[in-house]
């Protein structure tokens, strides 16, 4: 039976990985090309984009809204059973959550229509990890207290354990279109190719020890629980055999499901940007509006039912001659006939995880006018960024949909443009996770060559392992401004 090889690798992948998406440094911030990933209706300055292969988009973010690797593993001389009880047991509840995100981008390609030199075309490709564990706080006291002594009548819940997690694989196609002056929109088709995906989110039941009448206690469960699984069978498979292909195997496979032969899905992102006036700017996106159908490779596991019992029931001296399997044997049939557990390979329909980003800025600090130097926005003449401000300020919002609920973030920015050469930005955001992160990003243009790094929660960099959030991100592309 692999559901509890399942749960566990799911608890212990997402606790291991400790990602989260919001992307706060690189929304709106125009310079850069994958900005567009963020915002497909971003301002768009270049006449075109490549990014460079592998490296043109990395992002690497961590982040626990409950107990950090410190609060347990510091050696500050306090007995490890107290701070489990104290900082996991005591301090963390439900709707806590381990969560990861991951993004490479494997190609990232952009350019101005000849035609119609107001839209901006771009299309890639990159791969995406995304799982979430919520903290299962009925079920973890269960395994630390066991259901005797102070815990006989309590009923715990066993929909705490909801966990969701995909690897996929994405094509995206976009357009970006100077609709006038002052307003830009664009929009993105996505074509999703799922690697694997799992998820058991809409649990519900209970588990209770009361005393007993026949037997000192009794024990009830009430269960409604299933976990739907896609491509994971077939790695499973691969890692049991364990034959001296296995690598080549599991290369094999992967590639096969990054190049359109997973479980396909369809997705749309859409983003718009309007100046309210020439220093006043509010944008909107939303993203990852899609789903994917999974029909291959599936297996779904589900326990649903109830029972109540009060283990072995003996009537002496009748059944002192009794006392073997055949007791056993009927508890554990009876059990299961009231809760029975089963596998199916029923197809199920998956929804990527919607994120909506939305942001107000006001620039100042007039610089000049935007054909000053070699790497001035194109189309000039239409008026699209004809005065160059130095200086911006402004918020954001993001928010995420979420098993449990909608994850937001609130954060303010400031942004400083030194030339046209270097760009910065701070963030100061408070969210779930933290309520002092401070970030820092850069964007360096030399001539065609473009590279950026950000960086999240920098406070937190003097102890990684007592921070809640780290984020870095980078990339490299080629870019051409006019003629370059």
């Amino acid at each position: 039976m692999r559901i509890g090889q399942l749960f566990l690798f799911a608890t212990f992948f997402g606790v291991a990985s400790l990602w989260s998406q919001n992307k706060q440094l690189l929304y709106d911030f125009n310079e850069i090309p994958q900005s567009l990933s963020v915002n497909p209706g971003v301002k768009t300055l270049q006449k075109w984009h490549a990014g460079v292969p592998l490296i043109s988009g990395l992002a690497f973010q961590a982040g626990t809204s409950g107990v950090t690797v410190n609060d347990l593993f510091a050696d500050d001389g306090i007995d490890f059973t107290t701070k489990v009880r104290e900082r996991l047991l005591d301090a963390m509840s439900r709707k806590d959550d381990f969560s990861t995100t991951s993004q490479i981008e494997g190609f990232n390609v952009g350019f101005r229509g000849r035609n119609r030199p107001d839209d901006y075309y771009s299309f890639g490709m990159y791969g995406e990890t995304d799982i979430i564990t919520y903290w299962p706080k009925d079920l973890a006291i269960l395994a630390f207290e066991g259901n005797g002594g102070d815990n006989i009548g309590r009923s715990f819940n066993l929909g705490d354990l909801s966990v969701r997690g995909e690897m996929v694989n994405v094509f995206h196609f976009g357009i970006n279109r100077k609709v006038s002056n002052t307003l830009t929109v664009g929009a993105r088709a996505k074509i999703y190719s799922s690697i694997f995906q799992f998820e058991s989110t809409g649990n519900s039941g209970s588990f209770s020890t009361t005393q007993g009448q026949d037997n000192i206690y009794t024990n009830t469960i009430v269960a409604d629980m299933e976990l739907r699984t896609s491509g994971v069978e077939g790695i499973a498979d691969i890692l049991e055999e364990d034959t001296g292909t296995t690598q080549k195997d599991i290369t094999s496979l992967f590639t096969k499901r990054v190049l359109l032969g997973g479980n396909l899905g369809l997705g749309l992102d859409a983003g718009f940007t309007y100046q309210l006036n020439p220093q006043t700017t509010i944008t909107g996106s939303i993203l990852d509006v899609g789903f994917i159908y999974n029909s291959k490779d599936v297996k779904n596991y589900t326990l649903k039912g109830s029972v109540t019992n009060e283990g072995l029931t003996i009537i002496l001296p009748e059944d002192i001659n009794d006392l073997g399997n055949d007791l056993w044997q009927d508890l554990i049939d009876e059990i299961e006939e009231s809760l029975p557990y089963e596998e199916n390979e029923s197809g199920y329909i998956s929804f990527r995880p919607v994120k909506a980003y939305g942001s107000i800025r006001y620039d100042f600090g007039q610089g000049g006018s935007s054909n000053e130097d070699c790497a001035c926005p194109i189309n000039i003449d239409g008026g699209q960024n004809s005065d160059f401000y130095r200086n911006s300020v402004g918020g954001q919002l993001f928010f995420m949909k979420r098993p449990r609920g909608i994850q937001a973030a609130l954060t303010g920015f400031y942004q400083k443009r030194l030339g046209r050469a270097m760009s910065l930005k701070t963030t100061y955001t408070i969210d779930k996770y933290s309520l002092t992160n401070i970030g820092l990003g850069l964007n360096f243009q030399a001539g065609p060559v473009n590279f950026y790094i950000l960086g999240d929660n920098l406070l937190g960099y003097k102890n990684i392992a007592d921070s809640h959030y780290a984020s870095l991100q980078f990339g490299f592309n080629i870019i051409s401004w006019n003629d370059n």
